[in-house]
């Protein structure tokens, strides 16, 4: 098969497309033809830190059709359409992650590739109104948005949502699942384009940050009963006003660092209002099921930035980092 393969990390133009072995699946997994990856930032992470020489293929999320299984138990998914739970041995509880936890692509071969090998439970079949780069923009975002907003976040029907930094995957997700659970949203963003499109997807408010009054214009458009959920994937830039901006008692999940993780807080002024700031990360099996099942009942589509053949993943990870994207930017496998 083809391979986006790394054997050092650095700059975009170390990923290269070469030849590497078929994986066989081995009793418990199953070999999935791909036909979409998607790319997500941690793909960027990793691919600058990664040490070598040991070759690895980068890649959380994909969707394809099971060609091969390891073991005869699980022949009834050779010939199915299915999306990859990038998740790796989460574990029995739903408060957090085992310690064996993993996130596919790194340290296990991942989805930049022709085929991949995956354990049989990590398969689901795929929703059938989306193609393969819709379905292979899904995963990793739509998995880590439904847990920060319904498990840590407890999103309830009639609340408001605060979005710092619309336009990214988790961010775009997070949107949709809000909406169709009956919640108001507040988007923001430094992007005209990106409010605006916002704005067309169901989003009740959307705030340019560039101005100096943003958070003064967030509490207009909230009311009197203030934000009750703040969902950051940021960081350093955006989770101190989350933490300021909403009401007493309320909540910021916090998911992300691409804008630094360095950052001061009031802690005063959080025990006084008696904010709740939570970490999140990814989700459970559990938790991606129930996913999957609201985006076919809801029939939602994922929002794709752009689409790029996997020969072309360097320049992927370039747009990735050069920022500006609304939505996902999907490798297409042919």
């Amino acid at each position: 098969m083809q391979a986006i393969v790394l054997t050092k990390g650095g700059d975009p133009a170390v990923l290269r497309l070469q030849p590497h072995p078929d994986p066989a699946p081995a009793p418990g997994q199953a070999r999935v033809r791909l036909r979409a990856a998607g790319i997500n930032h941690r793909d960027v992470w990793q691919r600058k830190a990664y040490p070598g020489p040991e070759p690895m293929i980068l890649g959380s999320d994909g969707a394809g059709v099971v060609e091969a299984v390891g073991a005869t138990a699980d022949e009834h998914w050779v010939g199915r359409e299915v999306v990859i739970n990038p998740g790796l041995h989460w574990g029995d509880g739903e408060e957090a992650q085992a310690h064996t936890f993993q996130i596919l692509g790194n340290p296990t071969l991942g989805t930049y590739a022709e085929a991949i090998a995956i354990p049989v439970e990590n398969l689901a079949p795929k929703p059938e109104h989306l193609d393969w780069v819709q379905a292979a923009a899904l995963p990793l975002a739509g998995l880590t948005a439904w847990r920060a907003l319904f498990t840590q976040g407890r999103l309830r029907p009639g609340q408001t949502v605060l979005l710092p930094g619309i336009g990214s995957g988790v961010a775009g997700f997070a949107l949709h699942f809000a909406k169709g659970a009956g919640a108001r949203v507040i988007v923001t963003s430094g992007s005209e384009d990106k409010l605006a499109r916002a704005r067309a997807q169901g989003a009740d408010g959307a705030v340019n940050y560039g101005g100096a009054d943003w958070e003064a214009q967030v509490r207009d458009l909230a009311g009197p009963d203030g934000i009750d959920l703040a969902v950051d994937h940021s960081g350093e830039k955006t989770l101190p006003a989350a933490a300021r901006l909403v009401r007493p008692g309320g909540r910021v999940v916090f998911l992300g660092v691409t804008t630094g993780a360095d950052l001061q807080l009031n802690i005063r002024d959080l025990f006084i209002h008696q904010v709740h700031l939570i970490g999140t990360y990814m989700g459970s099996p559990r938790e991606f099921a129930a996913m999957l099942r609201f985006v076919r009942r809801s029939g939602l589509v994922p929002e794709v930035h752009h689409v790029f053949p996997l020969a072309e993943t360097a320049q992927a990870h370039a747009l990735m980092e050069a920022g500006g994207q609304y939505g996902k930017i999907v490798l297409r496998i042919d």
